[in-house]
This record gives structure tokens, sequence and C-alpha cells, in this order.
């Protein structure tokens, strides 16, 4: 069925951010530069050593991400706790700083000693600090930067009929004739899949 409207155009295709177009081309170095050191490392120190710095390399990342989980667990319900008994105001935060030590035990846990490297230098207190800040600051950066209001537009746009978010799909099919005009005009059936 046609309604007379022509079929929409298709846009240019956006650019690729250099995210996405170099990630994949550093993920691939990443891995050959883990391949290759680990065949150095075997060379040098025999299969079964690698074997067994690759086994550690993952019971402390499984470690580290359990005790940091309970610790963010334990931070969680601390802080509603205090919020419930009117302790500590609801604005305010504390900051734990579980999520890079959780990105740590992460790196540990992933196979390859570059990775294990870097986990085990997130893992350094001062690193982390000066890393949360950085990426704090940047945050904070990216977010004055941004329009305001977009993605909360987008989400009031979606419901902004329908209350309880439901899309109903369909094509709009603009008649010039009024209803009262046309001699068939009855009731019309309810639109329903």
């Amino acid at each position: 069925m046609t309604t007379g409207t022509p079929p929409p155009s298709r846009p240019a295709t956006p650019r690729r951010s250099r995210v996405r177009t170099f990630l994949p081309l550093g993920i691939a170095a990443w891995l050959v530069l883990e391949i290759w050191l680990l065949t150095v490392v075997a060379g040098a120190a025999g299969g079964f050593t690698v074997f067994l710095l690759l086994l550690a390399g993952i019971v402390l990342g499984a470690v580290v991400i359990k005790r940091a989980g309970r610790r963010a667990f334990r931070n969680l319900s601390e802080t509603l706790q205090q919020q419930q008994s009117g302790a500590v105001p609801a604005g305010e935060q504390r900051s734990g700083g579980n999520g890079l030590v959780m990105l740590a035990g992460l790196l540990l846990m992933i196979p390859g000693l570059v990775s294990d490297a870097l986990g085990l230098l997130l893992l350094v207190p001062p690193v982390r600090t000066v890393l949360s800040r950085y990426t704090e600051r940047t945050i904070e950066r990216k977010m004055q930067s941004a329009t305001p209001g977009t993605l909360g537009d987008a989400f009031q746009q979606a419901r902004m009929h329908r209350p309880d978010g439901t899309v109903i799909q369909g094509e709009v099919i603009k008649d010039d004739e009024r209803p009262a005009q046309r001699p068939d005009a009855g009731p019309r059936p309810p639109i329903a899949p």
C-alpha cells in the first residue's frame, strides 16, 4: 500500500570517529604484543613458569575483584543506613574508588603479561588517585561542553503521548476530505496489532 509520500532518502553516513577507527587496530596490536611477550618469557623461563604466572594473575584478579565488590557493597549499605537515619545529607557522596580496583582485577584476570603489569600498577593507591582525578576532570569537561537536555529530551519525546512508554507502529495518512463530507464516514475500527 502506498500513501503517496516519497520513500525516505538515506542520509549520508557520518564519518567514523577516531576511536572507532583506531580501536580495532589498537586491540590487535595489544594482542600481538601480549602473545609475543608470552613466547619470549616462555623461551627464557619455560612454559610451566608462564602457566604459573597466568594462573597467579587469574587468582589474584579474582581476589581483588571480590574484595572490591564487598567493599563497594559495604559502603553502599552504610551510606544508605546513614541517609535513612539522617546522619549524612542525601547529596553528599563518599567515593571509595572501587571502580579502578575492579578494573585492576579485570586486567589481572586477562591472560597476558602487559595487562597484568597494568593491573598491578592500578593497585598502587597514588596511581589510582591520579588516574581518578584525571578521569573526573575529563568527564566534567565533556559534560560542560555537551548540549543540555539532549538525552532527557529524547526520553521525553518517546513518552510524550503515552505515559506508559508504549510505541504504536503505524503510518499517518492525511485525508483532504472531512469525515462529515464523506458518504461512507462510519465508525473506524480501532488500531490494534
